[in-house]
């Protein structure tokens, strides 16, 4: 019988700058408002795909983690050996399972290290990136506006027509850099212009999500849900009365209840008790405005194999990412949509020993390859929605990234 590999987590004393850590190759993040989880060094790695896709990423990380022998004296949620995961959108698409060599981590007070083998403690330091000047030149076909418009078009006229409620809608836009493009960077901006929203790299797409679609820890469940969006002007009191429209925003607030209607309905299976706001607020970042609903469950106990490889195989895809019906919602996506999303609008997060973890919705994001980034944006389309509107929306949207990487 094979010997067993030792991981070991242990405090550490000082406050860490956690996304100065990241080497430039392979780095992984999820961090918020300065805490979370960086890793670095590939201890383990697959890929996934099919309609089975959640249940055989547990079954390899479970069959990784009776390989090791844990000693772990930090305890929580984060902590000791974990899985940082990227699914997919659909599940005809590769979705990637990362387990890293070293991992570091920061809560409130409490900063982390676990790493994986029997070597010392590996010695932390910032390495900040050198600003390099690496433009990004853009792929735009002239007529992928009015492309897209069209689709938007479309399907307003199946919702009315009554074959289903809403769908989400993507497009994409591709850029060439004179050198590779650095993950580390990307993510450092984005997390320092948008610090409300959970920045992230895993195996090449990166970005900085708005949209959490799953907390599970010690059995409590917590998913926001986005839906409904304006553009912000910068000036403060426009603004304002821009969110009170967005709030009282028939279109948007139809939208908006498909898609909290899918995750409650969802997570209700799975709980004991659910909280579900009876209306949405609007959230507030750098360059647009969401109507946001936090839903929140308590897991039953008697549902002892829950982990969040389960309920995200109920909660993917939400109405916020593909619509309501879902089934209809995906065979209008497939029809119309003319492009594969790759990892685009799926979970990705991190899954811990315990089947804990923390997984957002990749949106505002997109995927390196070299020198080479392809960014994502999309639109829920209603029956009330304006092709018009929806593109300005969709251009709002690729801001972040657009900008991360100017």
């Amino acid at each position: 019988m094979p010997s067993l590999i030792p991981v070991t987590t242990t405090h550490v004393g000082e406050h860490l700058p956690l996304l100065e850590l990241l080497p430039d190759d392979a780095p992984l993040a999820w961090v918020r408002a300065g805490e979370g989880l960086v890793g670095w060094g590939v201890h383990a790695t697959t890929t996934v795909s099919g309609p089975n896709r959640f249940a055989d990423a547990r079954h390899w990380w479970q069959k990784q983690l009776e390989g090791f022998a844990v000693s772990n004296s930090v305890h929580g949620s984060g902590t000791g050996p974990l899985l940082f995961s990227s699914f997919s959108f659909s599940p005809n698409d590769a979705s990637v399972l990362v387990i890293p060599q070293v991992i570091v981590g920061m809560k409130g007070d409490k900063s982390w290290i676990t790493w994986i083998g029997a070597t010392p403690q590996p010695t932390l330091k910032s390495a900040p990136t050198t600003l390099v000047t690496n433009p990004i030149v853009w792929n735009h076909d002239v007529d992928s506006d009015a492309l897209w418009k069209n689709r938007v078009t479309e399907s307003v006229q199946r919702i009315q027509d009554g074959e289903l409620d809403k769908v989400v809608l993507a497009r994409d836009f591709s850029g060439t850099a004179q050198s590779p493009i650095d993950a580390r960077s990307i993510v450092r901006k984005l997390s320092a212009e948008y610090p409300s929203t959970w920045s992230f790299a895993v195996s090449g797409l990166v970005g900085a999500t708005p949209e959490l679609l799953l907390r599970l820890s010690r059995k409590m469940v917590t998913s926001r849900v986005l839906a409904g969006t304006i553009s912000k002007t910068g000036d403060d009191e426009r603004d304002l009365a821009l969110a009170a429209s967005l709030a009282r925003s028939s279109k948007d607030l139809e939208e908006h209840e498909y898609a909290v209607r899918s995750v409650a309905d969802a997570l209700e299976p799975f709980c004991t008790s659910t909280n579900v706001p009876d209306s949405p607020y609007v959230l507030h970042l750098a360059n647009v405005m969401h109507l946001a609903t936090d839903v929140t469950g308590a897991l039953a106990e008697k549902l002892a194999h829950v982990d969040a490889f389960t309920i995200l195989e109920q909660l993917h895809p939400s109405a916020a990412v593909c619509g309501t019906p879902r089934n209809k919602a995906m065979q209008l996506i497939n029809e119309i949509e003319g492009m594969s999303r790759g990892r685009y609008a799926g979970p990705v997060g991190w899954i811990d020993a315990a089947g804990d973890g923390e997984l957002g919705i990749a949106l505002r994001c997109g995927q390196i390859n070299a020198n080479s980034i392809r960014i994502f944006a999309g639109c829920g389309i209603v029956a009330g929605s304006s092709p018009d509107k929806e593109l300005a929306e969709s251009e709002a949207k690729l801001v972040p990234m657009r900008s991360a990487l100017n």
